[in-house]
């Protein structure tokens, strides 16, 4: 049974975050010595936790890991809510702090919704999708009129941790949990109008969300998007930083520890949102094209092991696996080259970050898990 798995897993997968992951390490090893290598050391340190976590989570199958997703789910919630009572760090309740470890729970949260979502949607199309003969069916078509049950039941297990994770608040998470959802919801068949009429209303919406309930900090990022000189030496500076370095990089880049930007200290935070400004720099243009080739084969393989997976449940966990790595790498690399708004998302595998790492490794755990289970596994007597 195990070399069957071994022989249906999709090797690309696991090679393409090995490799974001080195390169991480080694430019977080250049910038390093402003820190006697500490994140350095750090993040090796997590990258050796996370490989046995993976193989584990590998041996599972899927499906009686999904089962614990309700407990899962709970703890979550539990760990959300307690967050927000800790001791702000930049202006966020994101992290509880343990000694010399951090812990970010809005990171495991990824994993819990994906599963829960997942196997919550699998389960209302086994009991049929618009049966209303139970009281329970019933009253959820009538409480949103026209909408179809299971995207009441996705906005009910995603709304609560994203309403938690706003408060903390970290706007770039919660982007990607419905991001996610939105890819789970297509999967299982979601009418295009409803995926249609959500773009509308969010189109609709932006203008609202701006003036009427966006925080300062959250409509200057914005302001400074549409227009970085708008203050260069303030809220525009870490953008403005951020093109000159990727571009002072050019072909074959500055070296290692050579980048001027990056050593001087003129790019910050190098080591998580900004990491790939790094990369820009010191690797040049052809390792940085190569990290957005390495992502797209990543993603395009996570779709691929969507669409041939051996059940429901495996694809629904694959598309939202998809559409948190799709999220991250578009949010963060597209705001180091100005084409985004800030949101301090972090680049899967390359940032610094051990709650991070972990949490991507045991996403990438579940979709090797998925691809190796894809054909029916014969027993020898």
């Amino acid at each position: 049974m195990k070399s069957r798995i071994l022989k249906n897993i999709e090797w690309p997968v696991l090679i393409c975050v090995i490799i974001l992951t080195i390169i991480g390490c080694l430019e977080l090893f250049s910038v390093g010595g402003q820190s006697d290598y500490t994140e350095f050391k750090k993040q090796l340190l997590w990258f050796g936790i996370s490989i046995p976590i993976t193989i584990f989570i590998v041996s599972i199958d899927y499906n009686i890991i999904a089962k614990t997703s309700p407990i899962l789910y709970i703890i979550m919630l539990g760990l959300l809510i307690g967050v927000l009572f800790t001791k702000p760090i930049n202006g966020a309740t994101s992290w509880y702090i343990m000694g010399s470890v951090s812990f970010q729970p809005s990171e495991f949260a990824k994993i819990c919704v994906i599963l829960s979502l997942a196997l919550a949607v699998v389960k209302v199309q086994k009991n049929g999708r618009e049966q209303v003969s139970k009281p329970s069916q019933l009253l959820k078509c009538l409480l949103v009129v026209m909408i179809p049950t299971r995207l009441l039941l996705a906005l009910l297990i995603v709304a609560v941790p994203v309403f938690l994770i706003i408060k903390q608040p970290d706007y770039g998470t919660a982007i990607a949990f419905f991001i996610a959802t939105a890819l789970i919801l297509i999967v299982a068949g979601l009418d295009k109008r409803y995926v249609i009429g959500a773009i509308i209303l969010a189109i609709i919406a932006l203008p609202l969300l701006y003036f009427f309930v966006l925080p300062s900090h959250a409509k200057t990022r914005i302001d400074v998007f549409l227009n970085p000189n708008l203050d260069p030496r303030g809220s525009g500076y870490n953008v403005l930083q951020s093109k000159l370095a990727i571009g002072s990089g050019k072909l074959f880049g500055m070296g290692i520890k050579n980048g001027s930007q990056t050593q001087l200290g003129y790019l910050y935070p190098q080591t998580t949102d900004f990491i790939y400004s790094a990369i820009g720099e010191e690797m040049g243009f052809i390792i940085a094209a190569l990290v957005i080739v390495l992502y797209l084969i990543l993603i395009t393989k996570a779709i691929y092991i969507a669409k041939t997976a051996r059940d429901d449940l495996g694809s629904y966990i694959s598309a939202g696996i998809a559409g948190i790595f799709l999220f991250h790498m578009v949010e963060n690399i597209g705001m180091t080259m100005g084409l985004l708004p800030i949101t301090g998302v972090p680049l899967p595998f390359v940032s610094y970050g051990g709650s991070s790492l972990l949490t991507n490794f045991i996403l990438i755990g579940l979709l090797l898990n998925i691809s190796g289970r894809r054909k029916k596994i014969m027993f020898s007597e």
